[in-house]
């Protein structure tokens, strides 16, 4: 740092700490030139008041002026202190006002008169006042420069402080003036000002021996001004060395100062200067503190400290080598550090225990298990130094790293890591390899890692080898995946390179045409076996990651190389969490499997698992079906969701790629219905529920193939009663049940269901007992309940234990529910069909889901089986659905491909549109669906027995509406209209009133209806355009709340020819305008109106009398809905009266005083009653005297009919009233 400072002597570390301390003893232990630098502290020590008053320091304090008493210096510091310092702080103060006010240095000095000599004569001829003047007029000169600098380094020439004669008397000259002028001279300007002479960083270290407190006050200061890149500026070399100096006199403090600079992002150069200093007690062996260090900086989370260390790295390598540098000197010392570590011998590698093919001859040597860790280190640090900082290796330091990467560690955990980071480093740089030796070095050493392998996985007990990193590697150069090669580097180093794909090219050529050809890759990758128990807690590159690529790339199949086997066997040795590799896979394996690798070569493709291995993964689910508990499962559950998943992608991308196959003549093997059958997806579906955060995607990709291929298994009331069976209150229910509580068997459930009724007790507590139990512990009783389901339709049976079976067979759909419907349908076959002992199979019922319905008839009047029946029902409707249209694109692209080649070379012979055979499905769908309704509607009317059980109550509940009157109107209607038959349905109840079973199944029936209505609005124009009897509309109204959506086709049905459909749309609408009372309705019943007087002027005489009869009694309705319709029903009625008059006009009985009267009732319709309006005789003669005439002319009939509606409308209005 200055000509003289290697003459001079530095205050020691042992006398720092000597005076940091004040250790009396060390104190007399320095040697005289060591005390002769800490005098200004000791002798003020000696002479100033102490403020510890303590006898210790009293004997201290003793031993100190002894030990000053026999230095000559001491005099004249002892002079110094005798000074009047308080007027040499207000003399100083006024040149520093005078210095401001002149703007520079130039003005005259109060504090020092005209010089005679130059300073160092005038110090040696001064007084000791004069003496404090002069270095105080200097020192105040350098600190008001520096202050004026702006930050610009400048060295001040100072004859005071650079004679070699007076340095100490100036030393402790300045010392003193520190100590006694603290607020005139801070400590921290003082030190930055000395920066600023020669022989500084000497002054600095003896003014803070001094002042030993204020050294990391100094250091942090001289830090925070200094800076960013300190070794491009002589300030900043000058900075560095001193604050190094300062830390070699304090060693202790050293890595606090080093803590400084990196937090403040100045002086890099220091710090690593502290660190190649530094000198810990105890060696470490594993990694040293230059390489933690440097490592720490580029590879931390900070970027703004490895940005500024990363520029401090670039900056010094364009300046010329120098010894002095501080970078040079780091990378000399790692360069050592990295050579000391290497292999001493080129000669054998000792083979190790077990490894016979490992050869004595291979010219390498091993490298020491010790140095494997600080090897890996040192790999980690270069890639960060040449990656992120952008070093340049001189050919010596390349020269030596290669050596490094080629050498071979043993085999363990540490060496596995160090041959992946080797083989990285390789990819990441090489440049590295750039003479044809060194080449062969490489790949002599890459052919040693495919042997050694299989050793080094088995050895260190590692899942995770350099193995699959290799095929990964290999694989991705031949599918010119470069980006991902890099991807792949960049995460095992565990930083991020820029790397440059071009630079790859040397690399791909040599992995690709002599490593690694794609044939030996394929060939290697099925050989490698699985990894047990895969899971996501198995972190690194695993052999599937290498199949996955394979398999993309088609390399298996371009190589006729079976993969199958290797994928089966993966996916049976999985556990959760899942791994996020395996979904891919297994969407990749499928692919290839049907996909061909190109169109030239179509049968290039893989096998599929078979359904054998298929059914063997599931035998622990079958077993547990019908064993009950098992206690272990041979392969875990997530075996089973990925085989699951497995399938059920395979047929959905069979079915999606049926044109593409059609076209290339294929036609891959779909898998058996039989197999899908044995299967229990719904169970391992509710299971994977349970996992969603262990098994990642896989179970919302299950929920998606089922929604899409199976919508019979996603019923929304599936779920909703899931909720039930799996919810809070069922746990507690089972937590409660004693373990050692009593346990039915299957065969004593069976012997109580044969001996009903008089076992109903005992089969009770049994269905009770079960109903504590999981839905996974009752499958083991699926058999038995469904099997005795025929039993419970007796008349004696208990009605609780019908419910607690309904809720058992619930919990069981939540299980198994294919199964559990085939058991269910076949049990409840009528006793006749039993004798014959059909059996029906899942596919029977998805081709014909009416089969359900073809049940014991007892069913349609046993309300929890009706229940079931219906769940049954609505699931094989929608599963039909599914299969006719998988059969549709199974069969539609091949049939086309048949009817192309069939029409090749005839003109005009158009190929079979298929819209047709789309429209064939829908029609097909919308028939059976129709015919499902059609019957469940029938089912609603009551039989005979049931009509004799309630004629007595019908008629009573039909009197009692008409005197109470919100709606007389449905009293009225007898006979053929709307409300004729009501009473068979609204009124008919057996003696339980309106609790019957009868009502219970009408409700679930119209629950049924109400949710086929809103699912699909075509179903419900289909069943009304068809028709159904009369009798059913108050239920089907009143039950179904969505058959409002009829309001918008009865228009389209009052346009159809036949006569039949035109009344029962406005039978509908009669019932529809009361119970839904919209504008919608009023607009429809007027255009029923207006039809109905246009039909009377086309119908002939007996269409007429057909027509009317029932749709008159109708208006009723309207009129009741909309007062408003009064007038153009009244008129209706007139003209259709007036009609009817004119062809009896010629009979013996003369009509035409009814035609006066009705006009006179549309005029005066209050005078129709008599007095007292609960009386009802006058309102009911007509209609009895109508029913006299039962057989005479049938115009006489419609007249006097046409009077009893106006009676029942002025009835209704005056009810309303």
């Amino acid at each position: 740092m200055a000509d003289s400072t290697g003459l001079l002597q530095f205050v020691s570390p042992y006398a720092f700490e000597a005076m940091q301390k004040v250790d009396v003893v060390r104190l007399a232990a320095l040697s005289d030139p060591e005390l002769r630098l800490l005098l200004p502290c000791l002798v003020r020590m000696a002479l100033c008041a102490p403020a510890d008053q303590s006898q210790s320091w009293a004997q201290d304090k003793k031993l100190i002026l002894r030990l000053l008493a026999g230095v000559e210096a001491v005099n004249s510091i002892v002079a110094l202190l005798s000074v009047d310092f308080h007027a040499l702080e207000q003399d100083a103060r006024k040149e520093l006002q005078l210095r401001q006010k002149a703007g520079g240095a130039n003005a005259e000095s109060i504090l020092v008169s005209q010089l005679q000599h130059g300073l160092t004569l005038e110090f040696e001829h001064s007084d000791p006042l004069r003496r404090l003047r002069l270095t105080l007029s200097e020192l105040l000169a350098i600190m008001n420069k520096v202050a004026d600098s702006n930050g610009e380094f400048f060295l001040k020439s100072s004859e005071l402080f650079e004679s070699p004669v007076y340095l100490e008397e100036v030393a402790d000259v300045l010392c003193i003036l520190q100590a006694e002028l603290p607020s005139l001279l801070p400590i921290v300007d003082v030190a930055e000002a000395l920066l600023h002479v020669r022989n500084g960083d000497w002054f600095l270290c003896l003014l803070v021996a001094n002042v030993p407190d204020s050294f990391n006050e100094v250091c942090r200061g001289l830090i925070k001004n200094g800076e960013r890149q300190d070794e491009e500026s002589v300030g900043g070399r000058r900075r560095t060395e001193a604050l190094r100096q300062l830390c070699q006199m304090n060693p202790s403090q050293a890595l606090n100062i080093r803590a400084m600079v990196v937090e403040e992002c100045h002086l890099p150069g220091l710090g690593v200067a502290l660190t190649l200093d530094y000198k810990p007690d105890t060696a470490d062996d594993a990694v040293s503190p230059l390489v933690s260090y440097v490592s720490g900086l580029l590879l931390g989370t900070n970027s703004k400290v490895r940005t500024w260390f990363s520029m401090f790295i670039r900056n010094g390598q364009q300046r010329k080598r120098e010894s002095s540098s501080v970078l040079w000197q780091m990378r000399r010392q790692l360069l050592l550090e990295l050579v000391a570590i290497l292999p001493r011998s080129r000669s054998t590698h000792v083979p190790n225990d077990g490894d016979p093919e490992e050869g004595g001859g291979s010219g390498y040597s091993g490298l020491r298990e010790e140095h494997v860790v600080k090897a890996s280190a040192l790999l980690r640090l270069y890639c960060a130094l040449m990656g992120i900082a952008g070093l340049r290796p001189t050919d010596e330091e390349a020269e030596q790293l290669l050596q490094l990467m080629t050498s071979r560690p043993p085999a363990t955990p540490a060496g596995v890591r160090f041959v992946s980071l080797s083989f990285c480093k390789l990819l990441a740089f090489p440049t590295l390899v750039s003479t044809p030796e060194q080449e062969q070095l490489m790949v002599m050493w890459l052919s040693w890692m495919i042997k050694e392998e299989e050793y080094f996985e088995s050895a260190a007990g590692v899942s995770a080898s350099f193995g699959e990193m290799l095929l990964l590697v290999a694989m991705y150069f031949h599918s010119n995946q470069l980006s991902s090669i890099i991807e792949l580097v960049c995460s095992t180093l565990g930083m991020k390179i820029a790397i440059k794909p071009s630079s790859l090219s040397k690399m791909k050529t040599i992995f690709t045409q002599e490593i690694f050809t794609e044939q030996v890759v394929t060939a290697h990758a099925v050989r490698v076996a699985v990894t047990n128990n895969l899971s996501a807690n198995i972190t690194g590159f695993l052999p599937i990651h290498c199949i996955y690529q394979l398999l993309r790339s088609r390399a298996f199949t371009k190589h006729k190389v079976s993969i199958k086997d290797w994928i089966y066997r993966q996916l049976c040795q999985t556990t959760t969490p899942i791994h996020t590799q395996l979904i891919p896979l297994i969407d990749a394996y499928i692919n290839s499997i049907l996909t061909p690798a190109s169109k030239a070569n179509p049968e290039a493709t893989n096998q599929p698992i078979t359904e054998q291995e298929i059914l063997n993964v599931f035998q622990s689910c079958a077993a547990q079906g019908e064993s009950g508990r098992v206690g272990r499962q041979r392969y875990s559950i997530t075996t089973q969701l990925l085989v699951l998943y497995y399938i059920l992608s395979y047929e959905e991308n069979l079915l999606a790629s049926t044109k593409q196959l059609a076209l290339m003549q294929r036609k891959p093997k779909s898998y058996s219905a039989a197999l899908m059958d044995q299967i229990p997806i719904k169970y391992l579906v509710t299971q994977a529920q349970g996992l969603q955060q262990e098994l990642g995607g896989l179970h919302s990709a299950l929920l998606r193939l089922l929604a899409t291929n199976y919508p019979h298994l996603c019923l929304v009331e599936d779920w909703v009663c899931e909720e039930e069976v799996t919810g809070t209150l069922p746990l507690l229910r089972k937590m409660m049940l004693p373990s050692n509580s009593c346990r039915y068997t299957q065969s004593q459930l069976h012997q109580a269901f044969q001996k009903l009724p008089s076992s109903s007790p005992r089969l009770m507590r049994i269905l009770e007992r079960l109903t504590l139990l999981s839905p996974g512990d009752l499958i083991p009783y699926a058999e038995a309940l469904t099997a005795s389901m025929a039993l419970l339709l007796e008349p004696a049976v208990p009605r609780r234990i019908l419910q607690t079976l309904n809720k058992l067979w619930m919990g069981l759909n939540t299980v198994m529910p294919r199964r559990l419907w085939v058991m269910t349908v076949n049990a409840l076959q009528p006793s006749a069909k039993l004798l014959r002992q059909q059996r029906y199979t899942q596919n029977d019922l998805m081709v014909d889901p009416l089969i359900v319905l073809r049940c014991d008839q007892r069913v349609y009047r046993c309300p929890p089986l009706m229940d079931i029946v219906l769940h049954m029902l609505n699931g094989y409707l929608l599963a039909s659905k599914a299969h006719l249209q998988c059969h549709l694109k199974e069969t539609a692209d091949f049939d086309r491909q048949i009817q192309t080649v069939s029409n090749l070379g005839v003109p005009g012979q158009p190929d079979t549109p298929e819209v047709t055979r789309e429209e064939l499905k829908n029609a097909l769908l919308a028939a059976q669906d129709s015919a499902a309704v059609q019957i469940l509607l029938e089912v609603c009317l009551p039989n005979s027995e049931e009509q004799q059980l309630g004629a007595g109550a019908a008629a009573t509940e039909s009197l009692l509406k008409s005197v109470r009157g919100p709606a007389p109107a449905r009293s009225r209607q007898g006979g053929p209209g709307p409300g004729g038959g009501a009473a068979g349905v609204d009124d008919t109840e057996p003696e339980g009133g309106l609790l019957s079973d009868l009502r219970e199944v009408q409700c679930l029936i119209c629950c049924l209806l109400h949710q086929m209505f809103i699912a699909d609005p075509n179903i419900a124009k289909l069943v009304h355009f068809q028709g159904y009897p009369q009798a059913l509309l108050p239920l089907t109204v009143a039950g179904i709340p969505s058959i409002h959506i009829c309001l918008d086709f009865i228009p389209e049905l009052l346009a159809q020819p036949q006569l039949e459909k035109q009344i029962f749309a406005i039978q509908l609408l009669s019932y529809l305008c009361t119970q839904y009372a919209l504008p919608k309705s009023l607009s429809v019943a007027r255009l029923a109106i207006s039809v109905m007087g246009t039909l009377l002027t086309v119908l002939t005489r007996a269409k007429r009398f057909s027509f009317f009869m029932p749709t008159l009694p109708c208006l009723v309705s309207f009129c009741q809905a909309f007062p408003p319709l009064y007038d153009d029903v009244a008129s209706l009625l007139i003209q259709v009266g007036q009609v009817c008059a004119s062809d009896v006009a010629t009979k013996a009985r003369d009509v035409d005083p009814l035609i006066a009267r009705l006009q006179y009732l549309k005029e005066k319709p209050q005078d129709a009653v008599l007095p007292g309006r609960g009386s009802s005789s006058s309102l009911t003669l007509p209609q009895k005297t109508a029913e006299e005439l039962g057989g005479a002319d049938p115009d006489v009939q419609l007249c006097y009919c046409i009077e009893a509606t106006f009676m029942d409308i002025i009835s209704s209005t005056l009810h309303g009233l």
